[in-house]
Protein backbone atom coordinates (compact mmCIF):
# COMPACT_ATOMS: atom_id res chain seq x y z
CA UNK A 1 0.00 0.00 0.00
CA UNK A 2 1.04 3.60 -0.54
CA UNK A 3 1.86 5.62 2.57
CA UNK A 4 -1.25 7.21 4.08
CA UNK A 5 -2.09 9.66 6.87
CA UNK A 6 -4.02 7.58 9.41
CA UNK A 7 -5.52 8.68 12.73
CA UNK A 8 -5.86 6.09 15.53
CA UNK A 9 -8.34 6.89 18.33
CA UNK A 10 -8.38 4.51 21.33
CA UNK A 11 -8.48 5.19 25.07
CA UNK A 12 -6.39 2.08 25.87
CA UNK A 13 -2.68 3.07 25.68
CA UNK A 14 -1.55 -0.48 24.92
CA UNK A 15 -3.95 -0.96 21.98
CA UNK A 16 -3.17 2.53 20.71
CA UNK A 17 0.55 1.77 20.78
CA UNK A 18 0.09 -1.61 19.06
CA UNK A 19 -1.86 0.03 16.22
CA UNK A 20 0.76 2.77 15.87
CA UNK A 21 3.57 0.22 15.55
CA UNK A 22 1.65 -1.94 13.06
CA UNK A 23 0.75 1.01 10.85
CA UNK A 24 4.20 2.61 10.95
CA UNK A 25 5.81 -0.71 10.00
CA UNK A 26 3.47 -0.73 6.99
CA UNK A 27 4.89 2.68 6.01
CA UNK A 28 2.04 4.96 7.08
CA UNK A 29 2.20 8.26 8.96
CA UNK A 30 0.22 7.81 12.16
CA UNK A 31 -1.56 10.30 14.45
CA UNK A 32 -2.81 9.06 17.83
CA UNK A 33 -5.64 10.27 20.07
CA UNK A 34 -6.78 9.05 23.50
CA UNK A 35 -10.47 9.88 22.89
CA UNK A 36 -12.90 11.10 20.26
CA UNK A 37 -12.59 14.78 21.14
CA UNK A 38 -8.81 14.75 20.70
CA UNK A 39 -9.24 12.83 17.45
CA UNK A 40 -11.70 15.45 16.16
CA UNK A 41 -9.23 18.25 16.89
CA UNK A 42 -6.49 16.40 14.98
CA UNK A 43 -8.84 15.81 12.02
CA UNK A 44 -9.68 19.53 11.91
CA UNK A 45 -5.99 20.47 11.69
CA UNK A 46 -4.59 17.68 9.51
CA UNK A 47 -5.76 16.24 6.15
CA UNK A 48 -6.37 12.54 6.79
CA UNK A 49 -6.80 9.52 4.54
CA UNK A 50 -8.33 7.24 7.18
CA UNK A 51 -9.58 7.17 10.80
CA UNK A 52 -9.43 3.99 12.90
CA UNK A 53 -11.46 4.41 16.08
CA UNK A 54 -12.60 2.40 19.08
CA UNK A 55 -16.29 2.54 19.89
CA UNK A 56 -16.12 3.15 23.63
CA UNK A 57 -14.06 6.18 24.65
CA UNK A 58 -14.44 9.01 27.17
CA UNK A 59 -15.58 12.58 26.26
CA UNK A 60 -16.59 11.58 22.72
CA UNK A 61 -17.12 7.93 21.70
CA UNK A 62 -16.63 6.39 18.25
CA UNK A 63 -20.23 6.98 17.14
CA UNK A 64 -20.03 10.60 18.30
CA UNK A 65 -16.71 11.10 16.50
CA UNK A 66 -18.14 9.70 13.28
CA UNK A 67 -21.15 11.99 13.52
CA UNK A 68 -19.04 15.10 14.17
CA UNK A 69 -16.73 14.31 11.24
CA UNK A 70 -19.68 14.06 8.89
CA UNK A 71 -21.42 17.14 10.34
CA UNK A 72 -18.28 19.19 9.63
CA UNK A 73 -18.07 18.01 6.03
CA UNK A 74 -15.14 15.60 6.41
CA UNK A 75 -15.75 12.51 4.27
CA UNK A 76 -12.64 10.69 5.50
CA UNK A 77 -13.34 6.92 5.68
CA UNK A 78 -13.66 5.42 9.17
CA UNK A 79 -12.88 1.90 10.39
CA UNK A 80 -14.45 0.97 13.74
CA UNK A 81 -12.72 -1.37 16.19
CA UNK A 82 -15.00 -3.44 18.42
CA UNK A 83 -14.90 -6.37 20.82
CA UNK A 84 -16.97 -9.50 20.19
CA UNK A 85 -19.75 -8.38 22.48
CA UNK A 86 -20.48 -5.12 20.66
CA UNK A 87 -20.93 -6.18 17.04
CA UNK A 88 -24.40 -4.64 17.05
CA UNK A 89 -22.82 -1.27 17.84
CA UNK A 90 -20.36 -1.72 14.97
CA UNK A 91 -23.23 -2.44 12.57
CA UNK A 92 -24.98 0.68 13.84
CA UNK A 93 -21.77 2.68 13.19
CA UNK A 94 -21.69 1.43 9.60
CA UNK A 95 -25.29 2.53 9.11
CA UNK A 96 -24.18 5.98 10.26
CA UNK A 97 -21.37 6.14 7.68
CA UNK A 98 -18.49 3.98 8.89
CA UNK A 99 -16.69 2.14 6.08
CA UNK A 100 -15.77 -1.11 7.87
CA UNK A 101 -15.12 -2.64 11.26
CA UNK A 102 -12.51 -4.90 12.86
CA UNK A 103 -13.09 -7.43 15.62
CA UNK A 104 -10.58 -7.69 18.44
CA UNK A 105 -8.18 -9.42 18.46
CA UNK A 106 -6.90 -8.97 14.89
CA UNK A 107 -3.55 -9.44 13.14
CA UNK A 108 -1.48 -7.28 10.78
CA UNK A 109 -2.80 -8.97 7.64
CA UNK A 110 -6.44 -8.39 8.64
CA UNK A 111 -5.69 -4.73 9.36
CA UNK A 112 -3.88 -4.22 6.04
CA UNK A 113 -6.70 -5.89 4.11
CA UNK A 114 -9.29 -3.71 5.81
CA UNK A 115 -7.30 -0.54 5.07
CA UNK A 116 -6.76 -1.53 1.44
CA UNK A 117 -10.45 -2.35 0.99
CA UNK A 118 -11.69 0.88 2.58
CA UNK A 119 -9.21 3.19 0.83
CA UNK A 120 -9.88 1.48 -2.51
CA UNK A 121 -13.62 2.04 -2.13
CA UNK A 122 -13.04 5.70 -1.16
CA UNK A 123 -10.84 6.27 -4.19
CA UNK A 124 -13.46 4.69 -6.47
CA UNK A 125 -16.11 6.99 -4.99
CA UNK A 126 -13.94 10.05 -5.63
CA UNK A 127 -13.26 8.98 -9.21
CA UNK A 128 -16.94 8.34 -9.92
CA UNK A 129 -17.88 11.73 -8.50
CA UNK A 130 -15.22 13.37 -10.63
CA UNK A 131 -16.44 11.62 -13.79
CA UNK A 132 -20.04 12.59 -13.05
CA UNK A 133 -19.00 16.20 -12.61
CA UNK A 134 -17.09 16.13 -15.90
CA UNK A 135 -20.08 14.71 -17.75
CA UNK A 136 -22.43 17.23 -16.17
CA UNK A 137 -20.21 20.19 -16.91
CA UNK A 138 -19.12 19.00 -20.39
CA UNK A 139 -16.00 21.07 -19.95
CA UNK A 140 -13.51 18.57 -21.28
CA UNK A 141 -11.02 18.90 -18.42
CA UNK A 142 -11.40 22.63 -17.75
CA UNK A 143 -11.76 23.84 -14.17
CA UNK A 144 -13.66 27.02 -13.37
CA UNK A 145 -17.08 28.60 -13.67
CA UNK A 146 -16.10 32.24 -14.20
CA UNK A 147 -17.89 34.30 -16.83
CA UNK A 148 -14.94 34.22 -19.30
CA UNK A 149 -14.84 30.42 -19.05
CA UNK A 150 -18.61 30.13 -19.41
CA UNK A 151 -18.24 31.92 -22.73
CA UNK A 152 -15.55 29.43 -23.78
CA UNK A 153 -17.76 26.46 -22.84
CA UNK A 154 -20.64 27.95 -24.83
CA UNK A 155 -18.48 28.48 -27.92
CA UNK A 156 -17.15 24.92 -27.71
CA UNK A 157 -20.71 23.57 -27.56
CA UNK A 158 -21.65 25.71 -30.57
CA UNK A 159 -18.81 24.72 -32.87
CA UNK A 160 -18.19 21.10 -31.84
CA UNK A 161 -21.00 19.43 -33.84
CA UNK A 162 -19.84 20.95 -37.14
CA UNK A 163 -16.80 20.29 -39.32
CA UNK A 164 -15.79 23.97 -39.16
CA UNK A 165 -12.07 24.76 -38.84
CA UNK A 166 -11.28 26.37 -35.47
CA UNK A 167 -8.46 28.77 -34.60
CA UNK A 168 -7.63 28.83 -30.88
CA UNK A 169 -5.90 31.99 -29.67
CA UNK A 170 -4.41 32.40 -26.23
CA UNK A 171 -1.27 32.93 -24.21
CA UNK A 172 0.99 30.04 -23.26
CA UNK A 173 -0.58 27.90 -20.55
CA UNK A 174 -4.21 28.93 -21.07
CA UNK A 175 -5.35 25.46 -22.15
CA UNK A 176 -5.51 25.57 -25.94
CA UNK A 177 -4.94 21.82 -26.31
CA UNK A 178 -7.60 21.16 -23.66
CA UNK A 179 -10.02 23.25 -25.73
CA UNK A 180 -9.09 21.33 -28.88
CA UNK A 181 -9.67 18.01 -27.10
CA UNK A 182 -12.99 19.26 -25.73
CA UNK A 183 -14.13 20.22 -29.25
CA UNK A 184 -13.16 16.76 -30.50
CA UNK A 185 -14.85 14.97 -27.56
CA UNK A 186 -18.13 16.84 -28.15
CA UNK A 187 -18.10 16.25 -31.92
CA UNK A 188 -19.45 13.39 -34.06
CA UNK A 189 -15.78 12.41 -34.60
CA UNK A 190 -15.19 11.61 -30.91
CA UNK A 191 -14.78 7.87 -31.60
CA UNK A 192 -11.93 8.50 -34.06
CA UNK A 193 -8.41 9.74 -33.34
CA UNK A 194 -7.46 13.13 -31.93
CA UNK A 195 -3.96 13.75 -33.33
CA UNK A 196 -1.94 16.64 -31.85
CA UNK A 197 1.30 18.02 -33.25
CA UNK A 198 3.34 20.97 -31.97
CA UNK A 199 4.76 22.83 -34.96
CA UNK A 200 7.34 24.58 -32.77
CA UNK A 201 8.71 21.38 -31.23
CA UNK A 202 9.72 19.62 -34.46
CA UNK A 203 12.67 20.76 -36.60
CA UNK A 204 11.56 22.41 -39.83
CA UNK A 205 13.28 19.80 -42.02
CA UNK A 206 11.29 17.01 -40.28
CA UNK A 207 7.92 18.71 -39.92
CA UNK A 208 6.80 18.12 -43.52
CA UNK A 209 7.36 14.39 -43.17
CA UNK A 210 5.59 14.36 -39.79
CA UNK A 211 2.56 16.05 -41.27
CA UNK A 212 2.26 14.46 -44.71
CA UNK A 213 4.26 11.24 -44.41
CA UNK A 214 6.76 9.88 -46.94
CA UNK A 215 7.51 6.88 -49.08
CA UNK A 216 10.56 4.68 -48.87
CA UNK A 217 13.56 6.34 -50.51
CA UNK A 218 11.97 9.81 -50.58
CA UNK A 219 15.10 11.18 -48.91
CA UNK A 220 18.25 9.94 -47.20
CA UNK A 221 17.23 7.86 -44.21
CA UNK A 222 13.69 7.13 -45.44
CA UNK A 223 14.01 3.37 -45.11
CA UNK A 224 10.29 2.60 -45.18
CA UNK A 225 6.92 4.21 -45.86
CA UNK A 226 5.66 6.49 -43.11
CA UNK A 227 2.08 7.58 -42.42
CA UNK A 228 1.84 11.28 -41.57
CA UNK A 229 -0.32 12.98 -38.97
CA UNK A 230 -2.87 14.04 -41.58
CA UNK A 231 -3.54 10.45 -42.57
CA UNK A 232 -3.65 9.33 -38.94
CA UNK A 233 -6.31 11.93 -38.23
CA UNK A 234 -8.49 10.89 -41.18
CA UNK A 235 -12.05 10.71 -39.85
CA UNK A 236 -11.02 12.44 -36.64
CA UNK A 237 -9.40 15.71 -35.57
CA UNK A 238 -5.94 17.11 -36.31
CA UNK A 239 -4.63 19.70 -33.85
CA UNK A 240 -1.83 21.95 -35.13
CA UNK A 241 -0.41 23.77 -32.12
CA UNK A 242 1.76 26.90 -32.56
CA UNK A 243 0.77 27.21 -36.22
CA UNK A 244 2.65 30.53 -36.58
CA UNK A 245 5.95 28.67 -36.00
CA UNK A 246 5.50 26.58 -39.15
CA UNK A 247 7.91 27.54 -42.00
CA UNK A 248 6.27 29.72 -44.65
CA UNK A 249 7.03 27.25 -47.47
CA UNK A 250 5.28 24.49 -45.55
CA UNK A 251 2.33 26.79 -44.85
CA UNK A 252 1.77 27.01 -48.61
CA UNK A 253 1.56 23.22 -48.88
CA UNK A 254 -0.71 23.07 -45.84
CA UNK A 255 -3.05 25.59 -47.47
CA UNK A 256 -3.26 23.52 -50.64
CA UNK A 257 -4.06 20.35 -48.67
CA UNK A 258 -6.82 22.13 -46.75
CA UNK A 259 -8.34 23.60 -49.90
CA UNK A 260 -8.23 20.40 -51.96
CA UNK A 261 -8.89 17.87 -49.22
CA UNK A 262 -6.11 15.62 -50.52
CA UNK A 263 -2.39 15.14 -49.94
CA UNK A 264 0.59 13.41 -51.45
CA UNK A 265 3.26 11.78 -49.32
CA UNK A 266 6.83 12.96 -49.89
CA UNK A 267 8.25 10.96 -52.79
CA UNK A 268 4.82 9.91 -54.09
CA UNK A 269 2.50 11.17 -56.84
CA UNK A 270 -0.57 9.38 -55.49
CA UNK A 271 -3.27 11.61 -54.00
CA UNK A 272 -4.86 10.53 -50.73
CA UNK A 273 -8.36 11.85 -49.94
CA UNK A 274 -8.87 13.18 -46.42
CA UNK A 275 -11.87 13.74 -44.20
CA UNK A 276 -10.77 15.42 -41.00
CA UNK A 277 -11.50 18.33 -38.71
CA UNK A 278 -8.65 20.84 -38.30
CA UNK A 279 -8.08 22.81 -35.11
CA UNK A 280 -5.10 25.19 -35.06
CA UNK A 281 -3.70 27.25 -32.19
CA UNK A 282 -1.29 30.10 -31.59
CA UNK A 283 -0.04 32.11 -28.63
CA UNK A 284 0.48 35.14 -30.88
CA UNK A 285 -1.93 37.70 -32.24
CA UNK A 286 -2.59 36.06 -35.64
CA UNK A 287 -3.13 39.35 -37.48
CA UNK A 288 0.14 40.66 -36.07
CA UNK A 289 1.77 37.38 -37.13
CA UNK A 290 0.58 38.07 -40.69
CA UNK A 291 2.08 41.58 -40.54
CA UNK A 292 5.33 40.17 -39.15
CA UNK A 293 5.64 37.59 -41.92
CA UNK A 294 5.09 34.61 -39.62
CA UNK A 295 1.73 33.53 -41.03
CA UNK A 296 0.53 33.54 -44.62
CA UNK A 297 -2.46 35.85 -45.01
CA UNK A 298 -4.37 33.36 -47.19
CA UNK A 299 -3.75 30.58 -44.65
CA UNK A 300 -4.93 32.87 -41.84
CA UNK A 301 -8.26 33.40 -43.62
CA UNK A 302 -8.55 29.65 -44.20
CA UNK A 303 -7.94 28.90 -40.50
CA UNK A 304 -9.88 31.82 -39.04
CA UNK A 305 -13.32 30.41 -39.82
CA UNK A 306 -14.24 30.17 -36.15
CA UNK A 307 -11.86 31.95 -33.75
CA UNK A 308 -11.99 31.09 -30.05
CA UNK A 309 -9.91 33.09 -27.56
CA UNK A 310 -8.82 31.47 -24.28
CA UNK A 311 -8.74 34.00 -21.41
CA UNK A 312 -5.50 34.41 -19.40
CA UNK A 313 -5.64 33.44 -15.73
CA UNK A 314 -5.38 37.08 -14.59
CA UNK A 315 -8.80 37.67 -16.20
CA UNK A 316 -10.44 34.76 -14.36
CA UNK A 317 -8.96 34.97 -10.87
CA UNK A 318 -12.21 33.72 -9.30
CA UNK A 319 -11.31 30.28 -10.73
CA UNK A 320 -8.00 30.15 -8.83
CA UNK A 321 -9.32 28.47 -5.61
CA UNK A 322 -10.88 25.64 -7.61
CA UNK A 323 -7.75 25.24 -9.72
CA UNK A 324 -5.54 25.10 -6.62
CA UNK A 325 -7.77 22.45 -5.04
CA UNK A 326 -7.73 20.44 -8.28
CA UNK A 327 -3.94 20.54 -8.61
CA UNK A 328 -3.47 19.81 -4.90
CA UNK A 329 -5.58 16.68 -5.34
CA UNK A 330 -3.66 15.76 -8.50
CA UNK A 331 -0.19 16.13 -6.98
CA UNK A 332 -0.87 15.58 -3.29
CA UNK A 333 -3.81 14.24 -1.38
CA UNK A 334 -7.45 15.19 -1.93
CA UNK A 335 -9.04 16.73 1.18
CA UNK A 336 -12.34 17.85 -0.30
CA UNK A 337 -12.00 21.16 1.50
CA UNK A 338 -10.78 23.35 -1.36
CA UNK A 339 -8.84 26.51 -0.51
CA UNK A 340 -10.29 28.14 2.60
CA UNK A 341 -7.39 30.48 3.46
CA UNK A 342 -8.58 33.97 2.47
CA UNK A 343 -5.05 35.37 2.67
CA UNK A 344 -3.82 32.72 0.23
CA UNK A 345 -6.65 33.42 -2.23
CA UNK A 346 -5.92 37.16 -2.12
CA UNK A 347 -2.19 36.48 -2.53
CA UNK A 348 -2.71 34.31 -5.61
CA UNK A 349 -5.27 36.65 -7.19
CA UNK A 350 -2.81 39.55 -6.99
CA UNK A 351 -0.19 37.87 -9.16
CA UNK A 352 0.02 38.38 -12.94
CA UNK A 353 0.46 34.65 -13.83
CA UNK A 354 2.47 35.15 -17.05
CA UNK A 355 2.55 31.36 -17.44
CA UNK A 356 -1.20 31.09 -16.72
CA UNK A 357 -2.74 27.80 -15.54
CA UNK A 358 0.41 25.80 -16.36
CA UNK A 359 2.45 28.06 -14.08
CA UNK A 360 -0.17 27.77 -11.33
CA UNK A 361 -0.01 23.97 -11.46
CA UNK A 362 3.79 24.01 -11.16
CA UNK A 363 3.60 26.41 -8.21
CA UNK A 364 0.97 24.27 -6.44
CA UNK A 365 3.17 21.18 -6.83
CA UNK A 366 6.11 23.10 -5.34
CA UNK A 367 3.93 24.51 -2.55
CA UNK A 368 2.79 21.01 -1.55
CA UNK A 369 6.42 20.06 -0.99
CA UNK A 370 7.01 23.17 1.11
CA UNK A 371 3.81 22.59 3.11
CA UNK A 372 4.98 19.12 4.13
CA UNK A 373 1.47 17.69 4.39
CA UNK A 374 -0.01 20.71 6.13
CA UNK A 375 -2.43 23.30 4.73
CA UNK A 376 -1.25 25.55 1.92
CA UNK A 377 -0.36 29.11 2.94
CA UNK A 378 0.63 32.28 1.09
CA UNK A 379 4.23 31.78 2.25
CA UNK A 380 4.39 28.58 0.18
CA UNK A 381 3.90 30.66 -3.02
CA UNK A 382 6.89 33.01 -3.28
CA UNK A 383 6.67 34.93 -6.53
CA UNK A 384 9.98 35.66 -8.25
CA UNK A 385 8.66 38.02 -10.94
CA UNK A 386 6.66 41.27 -10.76
CA UNK A 387 2.91 41.03 -10.16
CA UNK A 388 0.18 42.37 -12.41
CA UNK A 389 0.35 45.74 -10.72
CA UNK A 390 2.54 47.98 -12.88
CA UNK A 391 4.94 50.47 -11.34
CA UNK A 392 3.63 54.03 -11.35
CA UNK A 393 4.18 55.84 -14.63
CA UNK A 394 6.45 58.85 -14.16
CA UNK A 395 4.89 62.26 -14.74
CA UNK A 396 5.02 63.39 -18.35
CA UNK A 397 7.54 66.13 -19.01
CA UNK A 398 6.99 67.97 -22.30
CA UNK A 399 10.39 68.46 -23.97
CA UNK A 400 11.33 71.55 -25.88
CA UNK A 401 11.83 71.49 -29.65
CA UNK A 402 9.70 70.27 -32.52
CA UNK A 403 6.74 67.87 -32.34
CA UNK A 404 8.87 65.17 -33.95
CA UNK A 405 11.48 65.59 -31.21
CA UNK A 406 8.77 65.35 -28.54
CA UNK A 407 7.27 62.20 -30.07
CA UNK A 408 10.69 60.54 -30.39
CA UNK A 409 11.54 61.38 -26.78
CA UNK A 410 8.25 60.00 -25.48
CA UNK A 411 8.62 56.87 -27.62
CA UNK A 412 12.08 56.26 -26.22
CA UNK A 413 10.87 56.66 -22.64
CA UNK A 414 7.95 54.28 -23.23
CA UNK A 415 10.31 51.67 -24.62
CA UNK A 416 12.65 52.04 -21.63
CA UNK A 417 9.68 51.78 -19.29
CA UNK A 418 8.39 48.59 -20.99
CA UNK A 419 11.85 47.00 -20.88
CA UNK A 420 12.12 47.83 -17.19
CA UNK A 421 8.74 46.25 -16.45
CA UNK A 422 9.65 43.11 -18.40
CA UNK A 423 13.15 42.91 -16.84
CA UNK A 424 14.74 43.27 -20.28
CA UNK A 425 12.63 40.60 -21.97
CA UNK A 426 12.03 42.06 -25.44
CA UNK A 427 9.16 39.69 -26.26
CA UNK A 428 7.22 40.81 -23.20
CA UNK A 429 8.19 44.44 -23.74
CA UNK A 430 6.84 44.33 -27.31
CA UNK A 431 3.58 42.85 -26.02
CA UNK A 432 3.26 45.63 -23.42
CA UNK A 433 3.77 48.24 -26.13
CA UNK A 434 1.36 46.55 -28.54
CA UNK A 435 3.97 46.19 -31.28
CA UNK A 436 5.84 43.29 -32.85
CA UNK A 437 9.30 42.16 -31.76
CA UNK A 438 10.63 43.16 -35.17
CA UNK A 439 9.24 46.69 -34.74
CA UNK A 440 10.72 46.92 -31.24
CA UNK A 441 14.17 45.92 -32.51
CA UNK A 442 13.92 48.54 -35.25
CA UNK A 443 12.99 51.28 -32.77
CA UNK A 444 15.75 50.24 -30.36
CA UNK A 445 18.25 50.56 -33.17
CA UNK A 446 16.79 53.97 -34.04
CA UNK A 447 16.94 55.34 -30.49
CA UNK A 448 20.14 53.69 -29.26
CA UNK A 449 22.11 53.34 -32.47
CA UNK A 450 23.89 50.21 -33.71
CA UNK A 451 22.60 46.78 -32.73
CA UNK A 452 20.26 46.77 -29.69
CA UNK A 453 21.69 45.00 -26.67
Amino acid sequence: MNARHILVADDEPHMRRVLEIMLRQAGHQVFAAADGQEALEIARATPLDLVITDLRMPRLDGIGLLGRLRDEGMEVPVIVITAHGTIESAVDAMKRGASDYLLRPFDVEALELAIERVLGAAEMTRQNAFLRDEVDRSRGGFIGGSQPMQQVYGQIRQVAPSKTTVLLIGETGTGKELAARAIHAASPRKDRLFVPINCAAIPAEMLESELFGHTRGAFTGALKDRVGKFELADGGTLFLDEITEMPMALQAKLLRVLQEGTLERLGSNRSIALDLRLVAATNRNPRQAVDDGRLREDLFYRLNVFALTLPPLRERTEDIPGLVAHFAAKHGRATGRGVADAALVEHLAGYAWPGNVRELENMVERALVLAGGGPLRAAHFPFDVPSAAAPPTPALEVPSGTLTDAVDALEGRMIDHALARSQGNKTQAAALLGISERTLWYKLKKHRGGEPD
